[in-house]
């Protein structure tokens, strides 16, 4: 099915979200405030779809918008992805809210605000959520839908729907919560392997390559509940059974948040290739998971 929609804001998300849409055969248009961004997000597109592996001839379905009305004349959807800062996106949301033809669906990128923040004064807030994409969106297909507490259950039902209708893996909350799910687990994760690597337990490399080689193999193909389910004969109340005691123990003798400190950084960041090595390696990186995203497609259609 075709769908109309509107991405406001030309970063990189921006981008990755046209590649989403237009991969998918919809009718995209695309907006910045600033235009010098804008005047190159055709040429920053076809180069983003080069590094995917993507044919640029999807972009034959994108056009550039003179302002934010234009962008949004007759859309459906609406994908935002201004700035992580409460004062810019409420006054986005304003515009939106008041620009957007009534039945469009508007929904942000936002990774740290939820829409409560932007939306709940506005005339239109049972439309608004957040549809929060893993970067980039464009290879890494799963996206969180957060409501509000005034956000439309039918909303939220053409939400996934739509998610779904495109190609990504929408993923519904039932509520909102701060940093949603992923960056909720992510944090968790995070602060462990870093107090690893501060007590000097084990390298940088080493702890990434535990993950890398070792459980992001298995959660590359399935989660951590379906994994577990695997790892007892009976299941999941047999897995809980034998090694909840021992998981409990290691959790609650878990890093928190003293293991996000500026002094573990700069002792990690001196093992790792440094800055201006970053936009390269991130190239490779999409390259990767392109490569492993297709090959993921196909073994999937297999079945």
């Amino acid at each position: 099915m075709s769908h109309t929609v509107a991405i406001i804001g030309c970063g990189l998300i921006g981008r990755a979200w046209t590649i989403v849409f237009a991969r998918a055969g919809s009718n995209v248009r695309i907006w910045d405030s600033s235009p010098s961004v804008l005047e190159n997000a055709m040429d920053a597109l076809h180069a983003t779809c080069v590094e995917a592996g993507e044919d640029p001839a999807i972009l034959s379905c994108v056009t550039t918008a003179s302002d934010m009305q234009a962008a949004l004349k007759g859309v459906e959807w609406v994908q935002e992805n201004g700035p992580e800062q409460l004062e810019i996106k409420q006054q986005i949301y304003a515009d939106l809210d008041r620009l957007a033809p009534p039945e469009a669906i508007l929904a942000s990128s936002s990774s740290a605000l939820v829409a409560s923040q932007f939306a709940s004064e506005l005339k239109g807030r049972s439309r608004i959520l957040v549809a929060h994409p893993v970067n980039p969106p464009h290879v890494i297909p799963v996206v969180e839908l957060c409501p509000s507490p005034d956000t439309a259950t039918d909303v939220m039902d053409r939400a996934e729907t739509l998610m779904r209708d495109i190609g990504q893996v929408p993923v519904r909350l039932s509520q909102e919560i701060d940093g949603f799910v992923l960056n909720r687990l992510q944090a968790v994760l995070l602060a462990e392997a870093l107090s690893l690597v501060a007590q000097g337990i084990v390298t940088p490399q080493g702890l990434d390559d535990t993950i890398a080689h070792g459980l992001g193999r298995r959660w590359t193909l399935m989660g951590p509940l379906a994994t577990i389910n695997l790892n007892a004969p009976g299941g999941i109340t047999d897995y809980l059974d034998r090694y909840g005691p021992t998981m409990a123990r290691l959790s609650d003798s878990a890093a928190r948040g003293e293991a996000f400190a500026a002094e573990t950084a700069q002792s990690i960041a001196a093992t790792l290739p440094s800055p201006d090595q970053v936009p390269t390696l991130s190239r490779q990186r999409d390259e990767r998971l392109a490569a492993l995203s297709r090959f993921l497609t196909s073994t999937s259609q297999d079945k």
